[in-house]
């Protein structure tokens, strides 16, 4: 029995990592000489970092940086076995939940971090860059990380700004002389996964702005910001990006990527997947298991789980998809590949207990031995 393991987080409550360890433990009860590969997964979000360092077999670089509101978070990111390319998540320095709810407003919190983490692995000889910009508590349109990166951003009076939201409006020169010089030979590859512009009603402040702590009034003030600050990029530096596919992502960060680092924004899941060589390892597999969470009418668009079964379906390998919640809408995955979905949660059960590491463990191991007990009946 040759099983591929590949599987993404659940969220809140079990890493890719941790998973893949149960799935494992659960697959050996009943097949003690199982053939398994293990690839956790992610689509450029919560887990790119840890999915990568796995199965690339990199090394994790520990840093402390400013986070949302300026204090100091312990932040970190990979590096990979070639010593040129790093692997970021924004939301690891710059992330929602940094920011207590009670002090979450998009006007006062900055994307610094990333550029201090940046900074830091150019300084370890990088040159290359994966970055993942999903769950930002931000709506800088990348200012803050910007300024990390030596770019200076003025007022009127040609005095400097603070890198946050509320600041954008009021930005009226852009100081290029301090910016790192390394990064005219850097790349940057960023997993992005929506299409949102930067402005307007689909743009990062009115789709993303309240999730964040923004009121009606807030969302209107920061998409007129960004609005501003796109039009003076555009005036004094000649670069027009708002209306990029992508642009709007991560309160603009997609932006300030595309329009000053020259990044690419490509679909996370496929940038995953290409580094991991994953094509290749389904050579040769007889059933694959994946998940996430929960599986909902996003696993359908085209996140982790969609990426798995367009490429399983190509090679005609039954794929077993697990979550912790699994919607009606779910169920068209079916079409995409999916041979069949399971909820792991076998008895009425709390959200909050549900979600406990060693209850959602519990579960997955039990249900995947179940099943594999039920395959080893069949082939029988």
């Amino acid at each position: 029995m040759n099983v591929l393991i590949a599987i993404d987080s659940f969220k809140g409550s079990l890493s890719a990592r941790k998973l893949v360890s149960a799935i494992e433990e659960g697959i050996t009860n009943v097949y003690e000489d199982a053939n398994i590969t293990k690839t956790p997964i992610a689509d450029g979000g919560e887990g790119t970092i840890d999915s990568l360092i796995e199965g690339l077999r990199g090394q994790l670089i520990y840093k402390t940086v400013k986070g949302p509101l300026f204090e100091d978070v312990n932040a970190y990111y990979g590096i990979l076995p070639d010593q040129k390319t790093a692997i970021l998540e924004m939301a690891i320095s710059s992330g929602l939940p940094l920011v207590e709810p009670a002090k979450r407003d998009p006007r006062n919190t900055t994307t610094y971090g990333v550029g201090e983490l940046i900074i830091d692995a150019l300084n370890k000889g990088i040159s290359e860059f994966i970055v993942g910009i999903g769950g930002s508590a931000t709506n800088d349109g990348g200012i803050g990380m910007l300024h990390a990166l030596g770019y200076k951003f003025l007022d009127k009076n040609h005095q400097e700004m603070k890198p946050i939201g509320k600041s954008l409006q009021f930005i009226e020169h852009i100081d290029t002389s301090s910016v790192d010089p390394r990064l005219k030979d850097t790349t940057f590859l960023v997993a992005c996964d929506v299409d949102n512009p930067l402005c307007g009603l689909r743009g990062a402040s009115h789709t993303y702005g309240p999730q964040k702590g923004a009121t009606k009034e807030i969302v209107e003030e920061l998409d007129q910001g960004l609005l501003h600050f796109s039009n003076i990029v555009k005036n004094t530096l000649g670069i027009d990006k708002a209306h990029l596919s992508g642009a709007g992502a991560a309160g603009g960060l997609g932006y300030g990527f595309a329009a000053f680092l020259h990044g690419e924004l490509k679909p996370g899941i496929d940038i995953v997947f290409e580094k991991l060589s994953f094509e290749q390892q389904l050579e040769n597999i007889d059933i694959i298991i994946t998940g996430e969470g929960q599986i909902d009418f996003q696993s359908v668009m085209g996140k982790a789980l969609a990426g798995v079964a367009r490429s399983a379906k190509i090679k005609n390998i039954p794929v077993i998809a697990l979550g912790g919640s699994v919607t009606q809408e779910a169920y068209q995955m079916h079409d995409l590949g999916i041979t069949s979905i399971f909820s792991i949660i076998n008895h009425p059960i709390t959200l909050e207990d549900a979600m406990k590491e060693d209850t959602a463990r519990d579960f997955v191991k039990h249900n995947i031995e179940e099943l594999f007990r039920l395959i080893k009946a069949i082939k029988k």
